[in-house]
């Protein structure tokens, strides 16, 4: 059986092995290949099993490709395949469902603690002299923030927004959640509400929930006019959540504080991008899910998606008919 990665690099920069994917048959892998479809049937080829992390595959890509059986996704969301034409054609479609619960939510909180402690900014002031030639014995450039007593509100409540809530739990933060079903699990961390009464009371908003038709935009003018002054928004779930010159408005004139982003409508980020400019926002480069334990676990899963595929029974599979109205707008 010939397998192809067609843009493996992300997932693998060299850290870990491909060694339990090529057992399963032969293997190609491509670190990278350019959105042209010419290019994406030509490195495909023969192959039955085709694994993808963000290099799109549709219509035209399945129908040039006859023998195409199987596609792996190395992420959780697949937008980036048209699942719907690729049931039509009998092909199932896997994701990863969770691997990166752990890192996400631990990532939510870093962004907040930078906002809150300026500890990279403070850092570096020292590294330049600045401590040395202090006329104190110390010094900071921006307000400090102690957490403990206030308030974060998560929007999506699911196993990445709990353990971000138990961790501001442990930092002394009533949680407030909203956007998924109750769980008595969620109920030991969190006071589920509605929307408005979170905007209202959260002094830190987490965005954790998926991108569908009914959270795109979610934070928008209307929203943001909700919330309180001074407001700090945490937003590493994904980019088009956010009505991003309604949000660099808000940052500019005060009325949200901060705002920590690992994720942005158009990645990689774009020059025009109205939040580059905008005032108190930190940017990373989507990298929350990257810790390679979590790619690990990637890996881990894609394997035995592969194999179950391989003895007649795929699992993991986003494109049955019980799914497809569920899909996701990004991956």
């Amino acid at each position: 059986m010939k397998i192809v990665i067609l843009d493996g690099y992300t997932e693998n920069p060299g850290d870990l092995s491909w060694e339990a994917l090529a057992a399963c048959g032969e293997l190609t892998v491509y670190d990278r290949t350019p959105n042209d479809t010419a290019e994406i049937v030509r490195r495909i080829g023969d192959a039955e099993v085709v694994i993808t992390n963000k290099c799109p595959i549709g219509r035209e890509v399945i129908d040039a490709c006859p023998k195409l059986g199987y596609i792996a996704v190395l992420a959780t969301g697949y937008n980036v395949v048209d699942v719907q034409y690729a049931a039509e054609k009998g092909i199932p479609v896997s994701n990863v469902p969770a691997y990166g619960t752990a890192s996400v939510g631990q990532f939510a909180i870093a962004l907040l603690l930078e906002i809150c402690a300026h500890v990279a900014h403070h850092s570096e002031a020292v590294h330049e002299g600045r401590w040395e030639s202090a006329t104190d014995w110390t010094f900071w450039d921006y307000p400090l923030i102690e957490l403990a007593g206030k308030t974060m509100g998560i929007i999506g409540f699911g196993r990445i927004g709990r353990t971000t809530g138990r961790i501001a739990r442990a930092l002394g933060m009533r949680v407030l959640a909203t956007g998924s079903r109750e769980t008595d699990a969620g109920r030991e961390i969190a006071e589920y509400t509605d929307l408005d009464t979170l905007l209202h009371e959260s002094d830190v908003i987490a965005l954790h929930c998926p991108l569908f038709p009914e959270t795109k935009g979610i934070i928008n003018r209307d929203t943001i006019a909700k919330m309180k002054d001074g407001v700090i928004l945490i937003n590493n779930s994904r980019g088009p959540l956010i009505v991003e010159q309604d949000l660099a408005d808000a940052l500019n004139c005060g009325k949200i504080a901060a705002a920590g982003l690992d994720v942005v409508s158009a990645e990689p980020i774009r020059g025009d991008n109205p939040l580059l400019s905008a005032k108190n926002c930190l940017i990373t480069p989507h990298i929350s899910w990257a810790p390679k334990e979590a790619r690990q676990r990637i890996l881990d899963c894609t394997v035995q998606n592969v194999r179950s595929f391989m003895e007649g029974a795929p699992v993991n599979v986003v494109n049955a008919k019980e799914t497809l109205n569920k899909s996701p707008l990004t991956s």
